[in-house]
């Protein structure tokens, strides 16, 4: 039950952090993505070739953007998961000690807790990098 409910915590946090990156970065990249892919379609003397190329062009951006939140939220959760792993192995190591199950349980509880709070104070400086990245990135 606390574990769910670290979860839905950490997903919460992370999913308005997305949602941010998406409203004040992203869309404008797909914005300008689709402007300067019109912008290109509507050339007359251009080949087929040609227009597919600049298209490619136009798309590079926001490709680049995915990949670097894609990969910056794939580290977090890494993270994340070495360290509830930690958290179970404690546990299990403090079972085959003899220790009992009701004293092992919460020391797992606050654990996981710590490793929640630990990461989820990573958020904001994850947040501010992802965004100065992705501004230089629409630049």
């Amino acid at each position: 039950m606390v574990e769910l409910q670290q979860q839905l915590r950490v997903q919460e946090v992370v999913d308005s952090m997305v949602k941010s990156l998406e409203r004040e970065n992203i869309q404008k990249m797909q914005g300008l993505m689709f402007w300067c892919s019109t912008a290109y379609c509507e050339e007359s003397q251009a080949s087929m070739q040609q227009v597919h190329q600049c298209i490619e062009r136009c798309h590079a951006p926001l490709a680049q953007t995915q990949a670097l939140v894609t990969s910056e939220l794939e580290k977090f959760q890494d993270r994340l998961a070495q360290c509830t792993m930690y958290c179970n192995d404690k546990a299990k190591d403090s079972i085959d000690a003899g220790s009992k199950e009701l004293h092992v349980k919460r020391q797992l509880e606050t654990c996981m807790t710590k490793c929640v709070d630990d990461h989820m104070n990573l958020i904001p400086t994850m947040t501010r990098k992802m965004k100065e990245s992705l501004s230089s990135m629409g630049k």
